[in-house]
């Protein structure tokens, strides 16, 4: 289960850095020419100019810099003002009105008019999306900068040496701004009738609360540890060999004084907006509720699955994949020598104790021992599946406590630009009922490799690409691709274990029942309970898992919907690729195609493969 559209973080900051909000413009923008040596191709002035502009933007959000592994402004966070936003619109404008102006998509090669085409894709998409800047939740239990913000200092900002140190502790200082504007967007949400589900409430005073419980929140005492934030803040200055003593003690006393004087404070405004917020929200959970609601949730639909298919083309596909998938695992139930129905099987896998590690430290140590051996049994047999292969290293990592309660039971954070930092298979073992063992394969396979690790890893490393083709995303592609790498091992000796197949076919009907549910939730006005009741009686879900799944639908809408949709549009490609070549048909191949483009939305996808299986029939040069 993906913390988000790639990671939850990088997500958040790439979205700030693009252009999370962009206004429709109070006049025509200007246009000039773009600037480049005269010698240059038409193809080269584009890359020169896409790179130029994602350059420019890394430059204005110092956490994009940041997760992208460049150590610029990094005593600051970045603008999340009404502000900043009117001003990013004016850039994505006019930065889309000097494309078309300057640049003539029919003298451009190949790969650069798929660039071309996929700016001009985003840049509306961006520019469309502007309405609806207040309907999207500034804070929920999924993501937002009250969790994001100390996981980003702990996980992304590193102190090599005493400057680094100071940066940190800028950045503390800096709670309070932060806090105060994205406090001023939630305001300004709320006065058009937008507010989280009252549910949501309690997980965000819960989260905040223990980001300032600990040393030195609370007085040194037996049971009572550093916080988060200051057991990272110490370690990292601890850990500085060349720092004079007298220079290490003050930089603990300043990064003290700022989590006691700036954070704590920040902290406490926060919980008590939320405290205000829970008393005017409701028990409704679609976007229905919302002013334009329908609208604004075929827009998200759109988004997501980067289709036009309506909320009841979504729906009816949910339900047809729900009954397909169920005949698949009755056959597993039938190979196991289950003898009860399937209601009694899935009930049977999702219970029973055999299959659950125990919460304590020896069996969460277990788990992720075991899901480790599962990665290098598949990282050994890569060169099989595919011809390009990453560079980055993957690490499996628990989950801080912090943020365990509002996370899924797995992700995927993505390796920084430089190499430096390797990506993570992050899993939360707060509750090990939400890990089952059949689940282990099929998880390791999503959210490391051949899953999220190959697909961003491979794009970040693409050469002679711009900067924006390896660093985007798209929920389709990314979740697409990730739950395919689920399924294709299966044809090559994976899940040879019958619970572990199953694991699979779990998985799987858990994404079909998503487009049941988020449609249901957000267009057929479906409660919380229904939905939770749904899920029950047609998934193994845990009664945790699906409690948090459910919570998740209702804050992203329509972002659950991209997995199952990605997923059968590459398994359509490669079965249409498969038909059309014959012999020719290579899937290592055919997998690169996939993945040495960049993540692509499925229009854009299938024009490559359609021009690659073109090219191997001698139809086009």
């Amino acid at each position: 289960m993906h913390q988000a559209l790639r990671s939850a973080a990088l997500a958040l900051a790439l979205t700030v850095a693009f252009g999370t909000a962009v206004a429709k413009p109070t006049a025509k923008p200007t246009t000039k020419p773009i600037a480049v040596k005269p010698a240059a191709s038409e193809s080269a002035k584009a890359n020169a100019y896409f790179d130029r502009l994602f350059d420019e933007d890394v430059a204005r959000s110092p956490m994009a810099s940041g997760y992208l592994g460049i150590k610029k402004n990094t005593d600051k966070w970045d603008d999340f003002s009404e502000a900043h936003q009117l001003e990013e619109l004016g850039r994505t404008v006019k930065h889309l009105a000097e494309l078309k102006a300057n640049i003539d998509p029919a003298k451009l090669d190949e790969q650069t008019r798929i660039s071309y085409r996929l700016f001009v894709f985003q840049s509306e998409k961006e520019i469309e999306g502007y309405k609806w800047r207040r309907h999207r939740y500034v804070f929920n239990q999924m993501s937002g900068l009250h969790a994001d913000a100390p996981a980003f200092l702990i996980n992304t900002h590193s102190i090599d040496n005493e400057a680094d140190a100071r940066a940190y502790i800028a950045r503390l200082h800096g709670f309070p701004k932060l806090f105060d504007q994205l406090k001023a967007r939630s305001r300004e949400s709320q006065k058009i009738g937008v507010l989280p589900p009252k549910f949501v409430f309690p997980l965000l005073i819960e989260a905040s609360r223990q980001v300032i419980t600990g040393e030195p929140f609370d007085a040194p005492a037996p049971g009572v540890g550093k916080s988060a934030l200051w057991a990272d803040f110490s370690a990292k200055v601890e850990a500085l060999g060349k720092l004079k003593p007298a220079v290490r003690a003050k930089l603990l006393a300043q990064g003290r004084n700022a989590l006691l004087n700036s954070v704590k404070p920040a902290y406490l405004a926060l919980i008590a907006m939320f405290e205000e917020q829970a008393k005017l929200a409701t028990d409704d959970d679609g976007v229905w509720k919302l002013p334009e609601g329908n609208e604004f949730y075929a827009y998200m639909l759109r988004s997501s699955t980067t289709t036009q298919m309506s909320a009841d083309e979504v729906h009816e596909l949910g339900l047809r994949e729900v009954a397909r998938i169920h005949r698949e695992m009755s056959a597993i139930k039938d190979r196991v020598g289950f003898t009860g129905d399937l209601p009694a099987f899935l009930a049977f896998m999702r219970d029973d104790p055999q299959f659950v590690y125990p919460g304590t430290p020896e069996g969460k140590a277990a788990y992720i021992e075991r899901a480790t051996q599962m990665i290098d049994d598949m990282r050994k047999r890569l060169p099989e599946f595919f011809g390009v292969l990453p560079k980055a290293q993957l690490v499996i990592k628990k989950v801080e406590p912090f943020r365990e309660a509002g996370s899924a039971s797995a992700f995927y954070e993505q390796p920084s630009a430089d190499g430096k930092r390797p990506g993570a298979y992050y899993i939360n073992t707060l509750d090990m009922h939400a890990l089952p063992i059949w689940e282990m394969e099929t998880l390791a396979h999503h959210e490391a490799i051949p899953g999220h690790h190959m697909q961003i890893a491979i794009a970040q490393e693409l050469q002679g690409m711009p900067k924006f083709r390896r660093y985007g995303g798209f929920a389709a592609f990314d979740e697409g691709w990730a739950l395919y790498a689920e399924a294709f091992p299966k044809e090559f000796g994976f899940y040879t274990d019958p619970y572990q197949d199953f694991g699979r076919l779990s998985d799987e009907l858990l994404r079909a029942v998503r487009l049941v549910v988020d449609t249901g939730l957000h267009a057929k006005h479906w409660t919380r309970q229904q939905v939770l009741d749904y899920m029950h009686a047609n998934t193994a879900g845990s009664d945790r898992d699906n409690f948090t799944e459910t919570n998740r639908y209702i804050v992203w809408p329509g972002q659950a919907t991209a997995y199952k949709v990605g997923m059968l549009k590459i398994m359509e490609l490669r079965e249409k690729a498969r038909v059309a070549l014959g012999p020719k048909f290579s899937l290592s191949a055919f997998h690169d195609v996939v993945l040495k483009n960049g993540a692509l939305p499925m229009e854009l996808l299938e024009d490559n493969v359609n021009d690659w299986v073109a090219r191997q029939l001698g139809k086009r040069n």
